[in-house]
């Protein structure tokens, strides 16, 4: 499972304005409610804290035994020697959902994919996308093998939600681990680069709208599912961040993991099925990660939140569209002023990248048009965008 830095290919700046009001009202103190003579006080609910902890263990094992079916574990052979990897079964065809790195390299395109009930067949390999670091397999195997996983929204994921992983970490197949939801919206980099000079990678793009989970994963933990205490999949897990490692050198959980959302898989999977890859809408826009406040006042801006434009493609959607970059020198070495400030898509807010990014990848293809608000200094103004296609 790789680990990835986050790259930011457009600008996120943090915008709210804050307004504080000082009243001179008098302020009202609340009483304590006193009961009256001769009224009983009702006494406090008594909570069996051991028959809750009963019934969500109870839980937590229906969960396992409804879903662990349909879990998979992937062993690859590559050139440079193998891998393993977990995924999950997506439908009654026989086509089974992972990550891209997990396959990567797999010789001839086969990989062995093992069933919980012991069931092991080899599968092809007839999709995969680099942009969301997904992978389709396709197995030959029987009816009774095939437990396809229900997908849920995970735009209707909030932070704090309990979620469940369950994969192969460490070749530990079907192993069962708990956390909570941390974050939602992140980026990591892309498996797909631009393209580079003299036959070498540019500059990877930007894989968006990850979900992030303190949930154990581990190396082999790749291409499992993430469930929400309905048992459906939330999320693809994907990668973690550390900055610890066993003694082979392989990553250890350190409470931050990251997912990809089950609303890309839906969008991506039945294309690669269809067609065996898929094309991401592209912008040809440059930005920062983050903006200080020393940044933010160089570059005069009048709000923290938006996407501010640092660069810009010549010939891009961007760029033929009106789009500008900054180009004026601030007392921030590298730091143009007067670049737009993008603070809406088609009407949806964005207060930083990640909106923007999420939104483009889950509703729309290349040749779409949005319309993008951005500011101009102090003005506010509509341009629309035919979107292109990443470059390969």
């Amino acid at each position: 499972m790789k680990t990835k830095r986050t790259l930011i290919v457009l600008t996120v700046l943090v915008l709210a304005a804050l307004a504080c009001q000082l009243g001179t009202a008098p302020i009202a103190i609340p009483q304590l409610a006193t009961p009256a003579a001769n009224q009983p006080v009702a006494p406090a609910p008594v909570v069996n804290t051991s028959a809750q902890a009963a019934s969500q263990q109870d839980a937590m094992v229906s969960l396992y035994q409804a879903v662990s079916p349909g879990v998979v574990t992937i062993q690859v052979v590559t050139q440079s020697g193998g891998a393993l990897g977990s995924g999950f079964v997506y439908d009654t065809d026989g086509h089974i959902v992972t990550n891209y790195h997990v396959v990567q390299g797999a010789t001839n395109n086969k990989v062995e994919v093992d069933f919980m009930s012991g069931f092991k067949t080899y599968g092809t390999v007839v999709g995969t996308d680099l942009d969301s670091d997904l992978a389709i397999i396709k197995v030959d195997a029987p009816a009774s093998e095939l437990h396809p996983l229900t997908l849920g929204d995970s735009s209707a994921v909030k932070v704090g939600q309990t979620v469940i992983a369950i994969g192969n970490p460490f070749g530990l197949n079907g192993t069962m681990t708990e956390g909570i939801i941390s974050a939602i919206g992140r980026t990591l980099d892309s498996e797909h680069a631009t393209p580079g000079s003299n036959g070498q990678g540019g500059q990877p793009f930007t894989a968006g709208d990850l979900i992030q989970t303190d949930a154990a994963i581990n190396p082999g933990n790749s291409g499992g599912p993430l469930f929400n205490l309905n048992g459906e999949v939330i999320g693809v897990n994907r990668a973690i961040s550390t900055n610890s490692s066993t003694a082979a050198g392989e990553p250890v959980n350190s409470g931050i993991g990251f997912a990809v959302s089950s609303n890309i898989v839906k969008r991506v999977a039945p294309i690669l099925i269809r067609d065996g890859k898929i094309d991401y809408p592209y912008l040809g826009i440059s930005s920062t990660s983050s903006l200080s406040l020393d940044e933010i006042n160089a570059l005069g801006l009048k709000q923290y939140t938006g996407a501010y434009v640092t660069d810009i493609v010549k010939g891009g959607p961007a760029d033929q569209a009106g789009i500008q970059a900054g180009t004026q020198p601030t007392s921030i070495q590298g730091l143009n002023a007067g670049g737009d400030l993008i603070i809406a898509i088609d009407g949806h807010p964005v207060k930083q990248f990640d909106d923007l990014l999420a939104y483009l990848i889950t509703n729309k293809s290349p040749g779409d048009t949005v319309v993008l608000t951005v500011l101009r200094g102090d003005k506010q103004q509509d341009i629309t965008v035919t979107l292109g296609k990443r470059p390969s």
